[in-house]
């Protein structure tokens, strides 16, 4: 099928598509509705819903954008299509784009599953950020995205405006959470595919895709783990010492948070095999010789120094709880450790990635 948006890199939602179809192309509603099945009413609330989005200001912008580049199909190619709101146009074969964006997107709607998240996007501004505030009324900056997929995510109605303005601010919606959900279950359907050795329909191992291979045993098959929506040292910090104050400062979690977003970042851009499992005791470690301060290398050689920075032990956990996403109990299992030491070693491991973190920043101010 000849596709009207070839250069896209994400899914057109059927609403926008029409909308296009009508204001652009100056196509008729009936003959819209008679192409998709459906009622001249349905098309024309579908039209006028997406015409209402347009205050909204990435919508308003992907739109206009989408205009620009669009060429409408001939009426013969149009065939019928879905007819609910957030059906997606039939795409082309997955490009290196359209794998990108897919990534970057369940990074932030992973991210701003977090009741206390907000993608903030700044105008004329390149990048959107997501940040975590806390009762401190501290903002942690969780990830960072390219404000085209923040446009992208708002069009398909994943996310929403809250407050606008020169900064802003958007949550998740019913939609992107029912996105997030459909998006994780269809990686754990693959990573349980591949180990149980059926005909796996799944397309790459974590160093290419960003999945964390799970480790079954000692030279015994891997398996892909997916993020929970909060990490655990996020959980962790919920908990009180003996003292009544919290067991992690807020500190201690942007240690922790800044390592994940790193180490996330690290997987988006041209695929890559890099093995972190060298890091855990016992791996083999060598140095790193990235030199571009931004980008996905550059986050990989952050995190390389991190790690070895903290050595064996510190490390293991670390890269176990903060990148992998994995619990206490299953890092303390898989390490050796006694029952609910894994807390104790993960503090300090945090508390030296703070200091590290503390110094690598005054060493570049003095540099």
């Amino acid at each position: 099928m000849h596709m009207p948006f070839a250069a896209v890199p994400f899914r057109v939602p059927i609403t926008a598509h029409r909308y296009l179809l009508h204001t652009v192309a100056g196509r008729p509603i009936r003959a819209l509705a008679r192409s998709a099945g459906c009622h001249a009413s349905t098309v024309l609330r579908q039209i006028h819903r997406v015409e209402t989005r347009r205050d909204d200001p990435l919508v308003d912008a992907a739109l206009a954008a989408l205009a620009r580049a669009y060429s409408p199909p001939a009426p013969d190619l149009i065939g019928r299509a879905p007819a609910q709101d957030h059906a997606a146009m039939p795409q082309q074969p997955q490009s290196p784009e359209t794998a990108s964006f897919e990534r970057q997107a369940l990074i932030v709607l992973r991210r701003l599953s977090d009741p206390a998240a907000v993608l903030a996007v700044a105008e004329q501004m390149e990048k959107a950020v997501v940040v975590r505030g806390d009762a401190a009324g501290e903002s942690t900056r969780t990830a960072v995205v390219d404000v085209e997929i923040a446009k992208a995510m708002a069009l398909n109605d994943w996310i929403a405006c809250e407050t606008p303005g020169r900064v802003s601010r958007y949550r998740i919606t019913a939609a992107g959470r029912a996105e997030l959900r459909r998006r994780l279950a269809e990686a754990e359907n693959r990573a349980r595919a591949r180990s149980d050795d059926g005909f796996s329909e799944a397309q790459t191992p974590f160093g290419a895709s960003g999945a964390r291979p799970d480790t079954a045993g000692e030279g015994g098959a891997r398996r892909a783990r997916y993020c929970r929506a909060e990490s655990p040292i996020t959980l962790l910090a919920r908990r009180k010492d003996r003292d009544g104050l919290p067991f992690l400062e807020e500190g201690l979690v942007r240690a922790g948070e800044r390592l994940r977003e790193d180490f996330e970042l690290a997987q988006i851009g041209p695929r890559t095999t890099q093995n972190w499992d060298r890091f855990l005791t016992g791996g083999h470690r060598d140095g790193t010789a990235g030199t571009a301060p931004y980008g996905p290398g550059a986050a990989r050689d952050r995190v390389a120094r991190a790690l070895a920075d903290l050595g064996p032990g510190l490390s293991d956990v670390a890269l176990r709880c903060c990148c992998y996403m994995e619990g206490l109990e299953q890092a303390e299992k898989r390490l050796g450790w006694s029952a609910r030491s894994g807390k104790i070693v993960l503090r300090i491991a945090l508390q030296r990635l703070s200091a590290y973190y503390e110094q690598d920043s005054a060493d570049t101010l003095v540099g």
